[in-house]
């Protein structure tokens, strides 16, 4: 999958977050968005993964195919939220089913990746024994390791990671880490964070103040 922004901007009322921002997201790359708070990096992320307009410049998705680029598609928009899966701070699991509810539901949406199901992916998590205990009752490290699973386990080319580490405590960031290494060598991963422990597989790291 390639992502194209180009002389993307987006501002609230007459306010600028960011402006001229022009990059193109390839498969297999691993990207870091880093800058103060403020400075637009989930506004970015929010805007690639579609749940935020532009209010200016435009992006474009397309497959991309062994060949180089001549092999390249444009992706229908329509089919834009199949290719993508986002882990954020301000994204909620539902937390009135349990974790295996909530799996079997989301799968229906965003299959597995090949060769995995439920139990496995509760299984990579560690979190077998709170299986069928509803979600509202997990600390909040468990939260975000559910959060993590439905979205670095579903078959998607793009994963986009809102500072992914939070809530998680050693063994936590040691896990994400290892889902990292184990699932997503070959995937478009973009990483909004400051803090380098969450983006520090990434190989570019872009600064939302040159963008301003």
């Amino acid at each position: 999958m390639m992502i194209s922004c180009t002389n993307t901007g987006k501002r609230f009322n007459r306010d600028w977050i960011f402006r001229n921002f022009s990059y193109e997201f390839i498969s297999g790359g691993h990207y870091s968005i880093t800058g103060p708070n403020g400075s637009g990096k989930s506004t970015l992320l929010q805007i690639v993964a579609g749940a935020v307009v532009l209010s200016e410049g435009k992006i474009d998705y397309h497959t991309t195919k062994a060949g180089g680029p001549s092999g390249n598609k444009p992706l229908d928009p329509e089919q834009v939220y199949n290719c993508i899966s986002i882990v954020a701070p301000y994204l909620d699991v539902i937390e009135e089913m349990t974790l295996t509810e909530f799996l079997e539901f989301h799968q229906i949406f965003k299959p597995l990746l090949p060769g995995l199901d439920v139990k496995a992916v509760i299984s990579k998590i560690s979190l077998q024994k709170a299986a069928n205990k509803q979600i509202r009752y997990y600390s909040s490290g468990m939260k975000q390791r559910v959060k993590l699973a439905q979205a670095i386990f579903s078959d998607t080319p793009c994963l986009l990671l809102d500072e992914p580490c939070t809530n998680l405590d050693d063994t936590g960031i040691e896990l994400y880490h290892q889902l990292i290494a184990d699932y997503c060598r070959d995937r478009l991963v973009i990483v909004s964070s400051n803090d380098k422990q969450e983006y520090d597989f990434c190989s570019k790291i872009l600064n939302m103040l040159d963008y301003k």
